[in-house]
């Protein structure tokens, strides 16, 4: 089986773009998971402040069995970047990489 990319695209407002920033940069030391390959994130090219958090796991299950929610702090930071967001921007996707043998 092949890896997966989890990604959110949304907007956030401009004047939370400081805070944002804190949020994520704090949630990126949070997000350390077996088969979580990379955690990144994104700013839209010539759309600003709508952002792309991309997830790669190196296999569906590990995708399946990811729970963002391990902890506390990270539960708090999540609903945090959560009430960032612009309401109604957020989309989600999901790619299940082709493996060819």
């Amino acid at each position: 089986m092949g890896k997966v990319i989890f990604s959110v695209q949304y907007e956030i407002d401009a004047s939370n773009r400081e805070e944002y920033f804190n949020a994520i940069k704090e949630l990126r030391t949070f997000l350390k998971a077996d088969g979580l390959v990379s955690y990144t994130v994104y700013e839209v090219k010539g759309k600003a402040n709508h952002f792309e958090e991309v997830y790669v796991f190196n296999s569906k299950e590990a995708y399946d069995n990811y729970d963002d929610g391990e902890n506390e702090r990270m539960s708090i930071l999540i609903s945090k970047i959560e009430d960032l967001k612009v309401s109604g921007t957020t989309k989600y996707n999901t790619l299940y990489e082709l493996v060819f043998e």
